[in-house]
């Protein structure tokens, strides 16, 4: 114990020694009289100010000073040693220009700090803030070629706000700001703060804007702020509008015309094809309703313009309905360019026309694309698409889709026995910009609700087999309240299985496993499925999250009306086929931590669970739940982990099935950080597994019972991205630490681990290579 004491603190002096000295070591470049700027403090003198403020304050104003210290890991400066140690380069590239310009970090001197400035801006952010009789001075601290700046400041006592008046007069602009007057952000006693007083000005722009008055601006406010009224640290407010505030700014505006060119193109208006603002008297004959839409060859029905519009003739301009419609018509997906323009047509009753200019997207598009893939379990292949892009199929912005594809995917190693597999299909969609149903329904959202319907066939091959006849075919919609949260409905989702040539090998080996005889089985699922999403990362915040939740219910009604009980041997069949009868829920939470805008945090748990009840005793292989592989617990290849504790290795060499489940729990994590442009990397751990709902004597273990969680399976690993902009290209090298179908006891293998052992490596380290981010 002593001996291993020892060499802790011999590794401890290292590590403090080596430190350091690559501390001091950034001091031996500097020249003759040069300083190392290690950084401001701000010292504030006053006993009155809470402990609180202070501390704010304080923070505050170093967070203001410029420039910013070279930066630290544990008070070592690694970015600075490697801009002074590499040589400056010839050229703008090559090894030496990244190690100094791009890993390494310039020299900050005390020669860069300009002290007045900084003590002006301390002075006036504390003036700002209230601290009206703020002063601030600076010294300068140097030792061992290191300079620091200390900043003192004498805020004296803050200013509080006393009263708050909102002058009135006879006008109808200030008429309009009374009414809103209650809901103020300038409360008395609170602190005098400039940042509180622009977004008060700001607060009354806004709504301003929602009442007509068009051509208002936050700066046609401004709060007088007199300290002489009260006796104290007190100051009075005074809101009021300038008195050079232009005339038309007082002014509230209503829409007079309101009009639409769905083909605007810049390079017509230069050839004069165009007029804004047109002549009245030729709007007449385009006339729809309460709009003209300016389309001369008839390329869109008038009416989708009708409902993206919130602006109708003689409607009080507002703000939000102005952005509502620009926001809707970007989001018909037909339009590459939306732009609005307000023209004014009638001064003497302040009125003006509302222009619409639109330049049409490419309508139709055709994209061949050819896939070369691999995945983790030991297939190598190609895919085929040829996709057909309609996006005014019937002139009411519906878009269209047809694609064709066929795949195939070769063993290149593994099961010796293992077939091809070949993939080929169709299938086409219409997306119409609106909700096509027998009730009305009223979207208030900035997003066009959808309604989709699909069709799709699909042959899967799987050689000396099966082939699988798959149907789909689906009715729902699509809407989102705000860019928040969306909805997605399928009020009927359709899928039949039916298989053929099913040889006799494949009959021999599924009479050990009833999960392979269910692969197999004819299928018809039908029933509404329902998905709801809520995420926030799009937001610049430190913090974002993610949330989707499924429901899938199928035969549900059917088999309560049929009373359907495949148990009581009541299974009940439609055209021949038995239907599918179950409720799956799945929950997909995702966390996110940004550290730095070169590193962050990702987090995600998937929860899901699968009932058959009524004409089913089993869960369609279909629609069970699948883990490992590349988006999912890494370390295993994919669909061949669990249920539970079951060995897959137990199946034999002739065939692995895909591992199903009716239970899901998985919770992975993953730190990312950006080394260099497009190269990234992370480090990252998953863990999870599946099980049934119900005991399957073929797979012994795989039920879910109350020590699921001792069949926990456990992976990490390290990858590489490289974002490419259009694609990130994405190798993740994972090897498990806990295998849930080991023997209990012996189930983590941490203590196995040999990178030297090439048969270790064989068998435990997996490499997954796939597009995009896992979560």
């Amino acid at each position: 114990m002593k001996s291993k004491l020892n060499i802790y603190y011999k590794y401890l002096l290292a590590s403090g020694f080596a430190a350091v000295t690559l501390s001091c070591s950034n001091t031996k470049f500097l020249k003759e009289g040069q300083m190392l700027y290690t950084g401001g403090e701000v010292k504030i003198e006053n006993d009155t100010i809470s402990k609180k403020d202070k501390n704010e304050l304080q923070a505050a104003l170093e967070e203001n000073l410029v420039p910013k210290p070279n930066s630290t890991i544990l008070g070592l400066r690694p970015k600075l040693y490697f801009y002074n140690i590499a040589k400056e380069p010839k050229k703008d590239k090559g090894f030496n220009y990244w190690l100094k310009y791009k890993v390494g970090e310039k020299p900050v001197l005390l020669g860069d700090v300009d002290r007045e400035f900084n003590k002006d801006i301390i002075q006036n952010y504390s003036e700002n803030k209230g601290y009206f009789n703020a002063k601030a001075t600076y010294d300068t601290v140097s030792k061992n070629k290191k300079a620091q700046v200390i900043y003192t400041l004498r805020p004296g006592a803050r200013y509080l706000i006393s009263n708050v008046k909102f002058q009135k007069d006879s006008s109808l602009i200030n008429k309009e700001i009374q009414t809103f007057t209650n809901k103020t952000f300038l409360k008395s006693g609170n602190p005098f703060d400039l940042d509180v007083i622009k977004s008060e000005r700001d607060r009354i722009d806004n709504g301003l804007k929602e009442r007509g008055f068009y051509y208002f601006s936050a700066d046609n406010i401004i709060v007088q702020a007199d300290s002489t009224v009260s006796k104290g640290h007190k100051v009075e407010l005074n809101v009021k509008l300038k008195e050079d505030t232009p005339e038309l700014a007082t002014e509230q505006f209503s829409i007079n015309n309101v009009i639409v060119f769905p083909t605007y193109n810049i390079q017509d208006v230069k050839k004069g094809k165009y007029s804004v603002p047109m002549n009245p008297d030729s709007l007449a004959k385009y006339a729809y309703d309460d709009i003209y839409v300016i389309d001369p060859q008839h390329k869109f029905k008038p009416k989708i313009f009708d409902r993206a519009l919130y602006f109708k003739k003689g409607d009080l301009y507002n703000r939000s309905n102005h952005n509502l419609s620009l926001n809707r018509l970007i989001s018909l997906g037909v339009f590459k360019f939306v732009k609005n323009e307000f023209v004014v047509s009638d001064s003497l009753n302040h009125k003006f026309d509302a222009y619409y200019l639109l330049t049409p997207r490419q309508i139709q598009s055709l994209r061949l694309e050819a896939l070369g893939r691999t995945n983790s379990a030991n297939y190598a292949g190609s895919e085929l698409n040829l996709n057909w892009t309609h996006r005014n199929f019937f002139k009411g912005a519906e878009q269209f889709k047809a694609a064709v594809y066929g795949a195939f995917d070769v063993q290149m190693g593994g099961q010796e026995n293992a077939k091809n597999i070949f993939r080929a299909g169709a299938n086409v969609q219409l997306s119409i910009p609106r909700i096509v149903a027998p009730f009305r329904f009223n979207s208030s959202s900035a997003f066009v609700p959808r309604t989709n319907i699909t069709l799709g066939y699909e042959l899967l091959n799987r050689t000396e087999y099966y082939k699988l006849n798959n149907f789909s075919a689906s009715f729902g919609y699509v809407w989102k309240e705000n860019a928040r949260k969306e909805h997605d409905l399928k009020v009927i989702d359709i899928t039949l299985v039916s298989p053929a040539n099913v040889t006799e090998l494949y009959n021999s080996l599924a009479a050990k496993s009833d999960a392979m005889r269910r692969v197999v089985a004819k299928q018809l699922i039908f029933g509404p499925t329902y998905s709801y999403t809520y995420t926030n990362t799009m937001l610049p915040k430190t913090n974002t999250f993610y949330y989707k939740g499924t429901l899938d219910l199928a035969g549900n009604i059917t088999g309560l009306v049929t009373g359907a009980n495949a148990k009581k041997d009541k299974q009940k069949e439609i055209f021949g086929v038995p239907f599918s009868q179950y409720a799956k829920i799945e929950n997909d939470v995702r966390f996110y931590h940004k550290f730095t805008e070169k590193s962050s945090f990702a987090s995600r748990f998937i929860g899901g669970i699968a009932y058959p009840y009524g004409n089913s005793e089993f869960v369609p292989f279909s629609k069970q739940f699948f883990t490992g592989g590349s988006n999912s617990i890494r370390a295993f290849r994919a669909r061949t982990l669990g249920p539970g504790s079951f060995d897959p290795r137990k199946v034999g060499q002739e065939f692995i099935i895909d591992q199903s489940g009716d239970i899901k729990l998985e919770l992975n994590a993953e730190y990312r950080a950006n080394l260099y442009k497009f190269l990234n990397v992370a480090a990252f751990v998953d863990a999870g597994n599946v099980w049934l709902m119900h005991d399957d004597p073929s797979r012994p273990g795989a039920k879910f019972t109350k020590d699921f969680f001792n069949e926990i399976a456990v992976g990490a690993g390290v990858g590489l991205r490289l974002d490419f902009s259009i694609l990130i290209l994405r190798l993740d090298l994972a090897m498990p630490l806990r295998v849930p179908y080991y023997e209990k006891g012996d189930r983590w293998t941490v203590d196995r681990i040999n990178f030297g052992d090439s048969s270790w490596r064989k068998d435990n380290l997996i490499l997954n290579i796939a597009i995009g981010y896992p979560f």
